[in-house]
């Protein structure tokens, strides 16, 4: 009887998670944040628990997962509509190539060595770094390569999103924040209506919030 209750658990705790992850979003499939991976230890510490503690109540293991679940479902939608929180909880994108040169005080600020850099850009099919033009480690610890090409420089930089200007990106692109307001100001678009502003071969592209299908 013991291992049929140990089986039935296993099977409703698989499916529990599964309903979970859906519920949660696509995204978390595919990758994973701090919050989503702290959520999904978690989830996964309380499940195997409850199966181990075979005669416990199960609804003393619901109630956490549910806890958990509603508790990054928020954190979601308000990092959605607050990009310090976003910051603060997930950090920001790391340029580590920058046209064609390593930003090694990047790279020690992220603690990330010339090995991974080397290990990454191998998984990506490059075979040195005089063949990547841009870098970028992503959030989720995943590198981004652009490798160099004919018109090289044609990668959109990011200068505004979700109406909050990328100090980074500025400094990068040698322009300052005077300047990206002035352009602005010629297109007749206030700072918070923009949605998305990149700056691509010397010219700046404006996506506004009503540009966007809500």
């Amino acid at each position: 009887m013991d291992y049929l209750i140990v089986v039935l658990k296993t099977l409703f705790f698989y499916w529990i998670i599964v309903i979970v992850y859906r519920f949660m979003g696509k995204r978390e499939i595919g990758e994973l944040s701090i919050v989503d991976l702290i959520v999904s230890v978690l989830m996964a510490e309380l499940a195997a628990i409850s199966i181990e503690n075979y005669k416990g109540n199960i609804l003393l293991s619901l109630l956490p997962i549910a806890v958990l679940v509603i508790l990054q479902i928020l954190v979601s939608k308000l990092s959605l509509k607050y990009g310090k929180l976003r910051t603060f909880i997930e950090g920001e994108p790391s340029v580590i190539i920058n046209r064609g040169k390593v930003n090694f005080k990047e790279m020690i600020k992220q603690r990330y060595n010339l090995d991974d850099l080397l290990t990454q850009l191998r998984a990506r099919q490059v075979k040195s770094i005089e063949e990547v033009d841009y870098a970028i480690l992503e959030t989720s610890g995943k590198l981004s390569v652009f490798p160099k090409q004919k018109g090289s420089g044609a990668y959109p930089m990011a200068v505004i999103l979700d109406g909050e200007i990328q100090e980074e990106t500025l400094q990068q692109i040698k322009r300052s924040k005077n300047w990206l307001l002035e352009m602005l100001a010629l297109e007749n678009v206030e700072l918070e209506e923009v949605f998305y502003a990149f700056y691509r071969q010397h010219q700046l592209f404006i996506i506004k919030n009503s540009d966007c299908i809500s």
